[in-house]
């Protein structure tokens, strides 16, 4: 009898300690990836192991009075661990295939439920040395019966659930095993309770459950690989999409636009069709992001997308060139459904879009060009198509085709081109800036230096409405020299009114990054303002990398050696963003806003902005995450290791007025 009960606490000791190794691996991972599931997994096999203790202490003192302190004792915390254990294993399955996060109210009832029946399964009858069937009923046939209906309802929902990954059914089978096992004990224990068999059967079940919990840990082991493993694939098909597909709306970015139409025109030749290639923009959309947010502004765009995407003519080609700017490509045979067409789109775009309950109503101008009539490249359509959209728009009129000799957009670059000029020598563009915030010491760590324009007529005017002008002017290299020298004047400026400095950091386009004399001029400014390097920081986008990357690597260890640092902006965006990232001397890595903007709710992104920041950490590069704009998605990035952030959470840009109140601070 000694020897059984040794052998029964070494059993229980080795169970005790394997789970408590696996609790604190969930433990671990919980802390890493902060899914919901992994922590109620995490609490049913420390549960577990607290049972399997108490279990191991009913074996060593197996000689104790029944209703003495000990006894009681190891029996409450054996039951109580028993059916927490069973509640966290039931609400981490239903957690892992429903991911929504359970009400604390609801929580704590279920937990006072399970610690209510464990305390009367320990304490009811446990005093009288004569009710041993009636303990026995109360501890094992009623635990039994509870854990065997628990185990088969989570076997039918996994089952009802469909999960996708081979662990889901692994787990489904062992729920219905065990589900099984726990019912037949259950039953036989009532019918033959005295029976010698039934003896021997318990006995036995001790190294079957220990199989069985065994099992159970690896399970869970198996559905964290799988679960993520399916997480990473969808990152990876996503991290693809966004390569060639618009973030926000889903249809073909402006590059896949290009090569798309370029191929639907070989396709057109070979048929001996003809295509009508249309450009639109939406009226007024500022004021619609002006007057109801950003995300609603977002919410439209992504629905004038879908409604052009799923119209009824089947177009070829679907793309968001930029902004509130659409192409749609159709085929046609005869010269009126050109006009249909673009009635077509004007009745998409001016369906009421819903809300918060109010109806939005929108505009659009078109422009539209032939192939093959008006161009034979994919380019050139694309610019005779703009140019009737610019005739369009300039003139109020809904729709308008291109037409040979048409000169008004040229007439408007002429003017822009004079006005830019002046605005240049006028000291009219003014610096906003963007504070950005250190997630380790809380504090600023610099800020974003950003553009506007001050027109004398027309007043303060955003980038989105002079950009355009200046990359078809080709004058974004006079507007980088202007900005880096009034960003420098600035640094100098504000360390002498007020002993401060603060690192500025400022876009560079690929044209000048990739001037000849770029780094000479950048290293006068700085001996011009006697500004340290440290204090200015140069963000260059992936699509200026891959244009000529042993050219922007020899740009970026000049600029490094001497002092400056150099970060890429909008990270993620481009599909050759982790080829070049191992390459490239940079300081810091920039976070683009669409990865944040659902970090918190989209696993895909969170797995994608997770491992962003552990590959930049491994390859001993900072990151910054753009587009902050909740608390939630602020803590998110401080749990994950993201060491700087900005966004409207943080602050939106403000005037050189607004920003000086950051130096005053003491």
């Amino acid at each position: 009898m000694a020897d059984l009960a040794f052998t029964q606490s070494l059993i229980y000791s080795t169970e005790t300690l394997v789970f408590t190794i696996l609790a604190l691996l969930l433990f671990t991972y919980y802390r890493g990836f902060g899914h919901q599931y992994v922590k109620f997994w995490m609490l049913s096999l420390s549960a577990l192991a607290v049972n399997q203790l108490a279990l191991a202490c009913q074996s060593v003192f197996n000689d104790q009075h029944i209703g003495s302190l000990i006894d009681i004792t190891i029996a409450l915390v054996w039951q109580i661990s028993n059916y927490l254990h069973l509640l966290f294993l039931m609400l981490g399955i239903y957690s892992a295939i429903k991911p929504v996060q359970l009400s604390a109210r609801s929580l704590y009832i279920s937990i006072i439920a399970a610690m209510v029946l464990g305390t009367i399964a320990a304490l009811m009858y446990g005093f009288d040395s004569h009710s041993v069937f009636n303990r026995f009923y109360l501890r094992e046939s009623l635990a039994a019966f509870i854990f065997g209906c628990a185990f088969i309802s989570a076997a039918l929902y996994i089952y009802s659930s469909n999960v996708k990954h081979f662990s889901g059914k692994i787990l489904l089978a062992y729920c219905s095993l065990v589900g099984i096992r726990f019912v037949a004990y259950s039953f036989a224990s009532i019918v033959s309770l005295t029976d010698d068999w039934f003896r021997y059967l318990t006995d036995y079940l001790l190294y079957i459950d220990m199989g069985l919990n065994t099992i159970l840990g690896f399970i869970i082991l198996i559905w964290l690989q799988g679960a993520e493993r399916n997480v990473a694939s969808t990152a990876i098909n996503r991290a693809k999409y966004l390569g060639k597909h618009d973030s926000l709306t889903g249809v073909l970015n402006r590059e896949q636009v290009l090569e798309k139409l370029t191929n639907e025109m070989k396709v057109a030749d070979s048929k001996g069709q003809k295509l009508c290639i249309y450009l639109l923009d939406i009226k007024r959309f500022k004021f619609i992001n002006d007057t109801h947010g950003l995300k609603i502004g977002d919410l439209i765009l992504g629905e004038i997308a879908r409604r052009l995407n799923h119209s009824l003519l089947k177009p070829k080609v679907v793309g968001r060139l930029s902004g509130d700017s659409f192409m749609y490509v159709i085929d046609y045979s005869y010269t009126h459904q050109q006009l249909t067409a673009a009635e077509h789109i004007h009745a998409l775009i001016a369906r009421p879009y819903q809300v918060a309950e109010q109806e939005v109503h929108l505009q659009c101008s078109v422009g539209y060009c032939d192939y093959p009539e008006d161009a034979d490249s994919a380019d050139d359509l694309l610019q005779k198509a703009n140019l009737a959209l610019f005739q369009a728009e300039s003139h109020n009129i809904q729709t308008v085709k291109f037409e040979a000799g048409m000169q008004s957009h040229g007439r408007h670059l002429l003017a822009m081109e004079k006005e830019i000029c002046r605005a240049i020598t006028n000291e009219e563009f003014i610096l906003h800036f963007q504070p950005q915030l250190n997630l380790k010491s809380n504090r600023l760590e610099g800020a974003e230096v950003l553009v506007r324009w001050q027109h004398p007529e027309k007043g303060l005017l955003a980038p989105g409405q002079f950009f355009d002008d200046i990359e078809a002017l080709n004058l974004y290299s006079e507007l980088d020299n202007y900005v880096l020298e009034k960003t420098c004047q600035t640094i100098a400026k504000w360390y002498k009114a007020y002993k401060r400095r603060v690192p500025l950091a400022i876009n560079i386009t690929a044209v000048e990054f990739q001037a000849a004399n770029f780094v000479n001029n950048i290293q006068k400014l700085l001996i011009k303002y006697e500004i340290p390097p440290i204090y200015l920081e140069l963000e260059v986008t992936e699509s200026v990398v891959i244009t000529d990357i042993e050219l922007v690597m020899k740009t970026i260890i000049e600029l490094q050696n001497m002092g400056i640092k150099v970060s890429i902006d909008d990270f993620g965006t481009g599909y050759s963003s982790l080829a070049y990232l191992r390459k490239l001397p940079i300081d810091k890595i920039k976070i683009d806003r669409s990865f944040i903007q659902e970090v918190t709710t989209n696993d895909s992104d969170l797995t994608i902005v997770k491992t962003m920041v552990e590959l930049s950490h491994g390859l001993g590069k900072r990151v910054l995450a753009e587009g902050v704009e909740t608390q939630q998605q602020l803590q998110l990035l401080r749990n994950i290791g993201c060491d700087a952030v900005q966004g409207y959470f943080i602050s939106k840009p403000i005037s050189e007025e607004e920003f000086t109140k950051y130096l005053k601070r003491k």
